[in-house]
């Protein structure tokens, strides 16, 4: 009596070791190798239609499991699913591992370099590029490996920060360094003593020139900071009585020493004039602003920023954008133009 080939046995019984053989090897060098159908029929002495059969018999085994896993930690139903409940052209979600100091770190890293890759996505040569500071963007210019040549602009002055892994006018010169563009630096405190050193500091022709392009922008990356204690990075620099007053008036938000309510208008702040930065109103005619969030605690600052109408991208972390997917559906609008105009009245 003649034995069945491994081949031949019949499908609706487990396979023996000479057929989870030959299922596992049609698989690999389908799936693996990228054979066609007809080589490894020819290569293996059976039809083309076993072929098929073997390989749908080893997808319902499980030898064959198909993950969807998006190098660099992005979670791509995360950030389509954000991208949509906020109303925005894209977001990246990014993984990151937790709440510890070390984490945190770690996180911030994996954060730069998703806004690395966008950039280096996104960008074409000829653009405007502006840059504020934050650490996660420090850990973007560290983790840039190409750009096309393009103009960077400082957006706002320097923050000293010892954790960070280089501060504002470096992070502008590298990104610069990579693309082989020109860099316009702002040699200036982010927040100056009093008003009068800043409009000094803004007729001096280095800040002068960077001020100046601002106009120019044709994409801008923009740290978003919660307005309190730890979550904003010019908190630790203003007085009790500054803070206070942001406070009080509804301030939820802080982007580059600026500051907005819950509804995307600006707060006028009584450090406004000290601030050596861009003023908001102007990231409404970019065309591509960028917004870069860590931490769940941030939640209401990025819906102020949305609600604003100029962001078109979010990059935050994962537990920032459970955050926001938890809120009802209706805190999640996209804005109206009421919230922009009142945005930029508020900076009239």
């Amino acid at each position: 009596m003649s034995r069945r080939g491994p081949g031949q046995r019949p499908t609706e019984h487990p396979p023996g070791p000479t057929g989870l053989v030959l299922l596992g090897e049609v698989a690999r060098r389908f799936h693996v190798l990228g054979d066609s159908k007809v080589q490894i029929a020819a290569d293996l002495g059976i039809s083309r239609f076993k072929v098929a059969r073997l390989l749908e018999e080893a997808a319902e085994r499980g030898v064959v499991r198909v993950v969807v896993e998006v190098p660099g930690g992005t979670d791509p139903a995360r950030s389509v699913a954000l991208a949509d409940a906020l109303g925005l052209e894209r977001a990246v979600v990014v993984e990151t591992p937790g709440t510890s100091s070390r984490e945190e770190s770690v996180a911030r890293q994996w954060l730069g370099e998703a806004v690395a890759g966008l950039l280096e996505e996104l960008l074409v040569e000829g653009e405007v590029l502006g840059l504020t500071w934050s650490r996660t963007l420090s850990h973007a210019s560290a983790a840039l490996q190409r750009l096309p040549a393009c103009t960077v602009v400082q957006l706002a002055g320097a923050l000293h920060d010892e954790t960070a892994a280089a501060g504002t006018v470096e992070i502008v010169r590298k990104a610069a360094a990579v693309g082989g563009g020109r860099a316009l630096p702002m040699y200036a405190p982010l927040v100056t003593a009093d008003a009068v050193t800043a409009e000094a500091l803004r007729r001096d022709p280095g800040i002068a020139a960077a001020l100046g392009r601002i106009d120019d922008l044709t994409t801008a990356v923009v740290a978003v900071g919660a307005w309190g204690e730890g979550t904003s990075t010019i908190w630790p620099i203003v007085s009790a009585a500054e803070r206070e007053a942001g406070v009080a008036a509804g301030a939820v938000a802080e982007v580059s020493g600026r500051l907005l309510a819950a509804d995307g208008s600006v707060v006028p702040s009584r450090f406004d004039d000290r601030v050596m930065a861009l003023r908001l109103e102007q990231l409404a005619r970019v065309p591509e602003v960028v917004a870069v969030a860590y931490g769940a605690d941030r939640a209401a600052a990025v819906l102020a920023v949305v609600r604003t109408g100029w962001v078109t991208t979010l990059v935050a972390d994962d537990a920032l954008a459970d955050a926001l997917l938890a809120l009802p559906p209706a805190d999640l609008a996209p804005a109206d133009e009421e919230a922009g105009e009142a945005g930029e009245a508020g900076e009239a």
